[in-house]
């Protein structure tokens, strides 16, 4: 991944969707593409961006206008909006994969993407600058399950080829599993889940019986996904394993029985808490 963040704020894009197929039974991989696309950051996989979903009975999704201090919203309803992970770009073609977790008709995502056609339109703002792992480290931990997958992915096929460490994946079902590109020296651990995600403690109980590198290993742990399991292993590498915050990209994506807009300022209060602990 390219170490050079993108600019904080870049113009809105409209995207059509040009094609869509099945990663394992619960991911769904859109390809977009469209003029917009052209001078998209090249090696932006893993970042987050936001995609602006059409309301039932809309054909394209409102889009705002790029102000000197960011996105400014046109008067009236605002679209449905969404953060979700760049999976790849590919400049020659100008075409952006995105994962959708797919869970039913239950959040409006999903339901868009189970649907998805060629043609249909949302729109996108991004990326953001915030690589989601520490280059240059000696040993890379990565632990989420699938909402943090897209991101997970995108990491392991930019390491280096020498690259050491431990992948641990939490996925509700046996046909989640697909190949992932990964150093070889990168173990990766599919966890199948007996259960709901909320209250798991697959990777917890999985991270602390891992082997750990030596002290002097310089390390990078990336730890996203449900939010009372990112507390509760961000809570142990800090505090047991002794990681240093600046090598840890630790950060709830989601909340059982929670939307995006419900959970956004409880997400940043546990961010706040753990920082001043």
């Amino acid at each position: 991944m390219s170490d050079t963040a993108p600019p904080r704020w870049t113009p809105p894009r409209r995207l059509q969707v040009r094609h869509t197929r099945a990663i394992g039974r619960h991911l769904c991989r859109v390809t977009f593409g469209g003029p917009d696309l052209a001078g998209f950051p090249e090696g932006s996989g893993g970042l987050h961006i936001k995609l602006f979903f059409p309301h039932d009975g809309e054909a394209t999704p409102l889009m705002p206008e790029l102000g000197p201090d960011g996105p400014v919203w046109p008067e009236g309803r605002r679209p449905i909006t969404r953060t979700y992970t760049v999976r790849q770009y590919d400049p020659a073609t100008q075409q952006l994969d995105v994962d959708f977790v797919l869970h039913g008709d239950n959040g409006p995502a999903s339901r868009w993407a189970s649907r998805a056609q060629p043609g249909d339109v949302l729109g996108l703002a991004g990326p953001g600058a915030t690589v989601p792992y520490t280059p240059g480290a000696q040993w890379f931990l990565f632990a989420g399950d699938l909402s943090s997958l897209p991101a997970i992915s995108a990491v392991l096929e930019r390491l280096p080829p020498d690259a050491r460490g431990v992948a641990l994946i939490e996925v509700p079902d046996d046909a989640d599993r697909h190949a992932v590109r990964h150093p070889e020296g990168i173990a990766l651990r599919w966890l199948v889940r007996q259960g709901p995600a909320e209250g798991s403690t697959l990777l917890l109980d999985a991270i602390r019986a891992l082997s750990w590198p030596a002290p002097d290993t310089a390390l990078s742990a990336t730890v996203a996904g449900e939010s009372g399991a990112v507390v509760a292993i961000r809570a142990h590498l800090l505090r047991e394993r002794g990681i240093a915050r600046r090598a840890l990209y630790a950060v709830p994506y989601w909340r059982a029985g929670q939307d995006e807009e419900t959970y956004h300022q409880e997400r940043h209060r546990i961010m706040d808490e753990e920082e001043s602990a």
